[in-house]
């Protein structure tokens, strides 16, 4: 006879509390569930995990804009929305720094180097052979 790890009723209890507790957490989860993430975020924070998130001020600051490309009308009109997009920012700034040009002619350089990614000419043509367009 050889004896059994855990008896059938032990695993069965076990079970049931398991499906109780999981129904339990499930039905309050409104409670729970913001109190987790408010830990989360404050864990991530003193862990050194945050990473603020841009704002036309920190573009402004960054030196992304200028007169045809003026983000200081946001900043001074209180615009709360996230900023510009940070791979385009990343791109566009490495392009500055690398050929020591303004930022305009990063942004320009950018923009034509996505048209060509996309298969579109530089004057706004599709550059696919199948294409069809009208006029010219």
């Amino acid at each position: 006879m050889t004896p059994s790890i855990l008896p059938h009723s032990i695993i069965t209890w076990a079970f049931l509390l398991l499906v109780v507790a999981a129904i339990a957490a499930f039905h309050f989860r409104s409670h729970w569930l913001p109190r987790l993430r408010a830990w989360r975020a404050s864990r991530n924070i003193s862990l050194g995990r945050y990473e603020a998130l841009s704002s036309f001020q920190s573009d402004l600051e960054a030196g992304l804009s200028s007169g045809t490309f003026n983000i200081g009308a946001n900043v001074s009109s209180g615009d709360s929305r996230q900023g510009l997009d940070d791979t385009a920012k990343k791109q566009v700034l490495k392009i500055m720094e690398e050929k020591g040009i303004s930022f305009d002619e990063a942004r320009l350089e950018y923009i034509k180097k996505k048209l060509a990614d996309n298969q579109i000419g530089p004057d706004g043509t599709p550059l696919d052979p199948k294409a069809v367009t009208f006029g010219k």
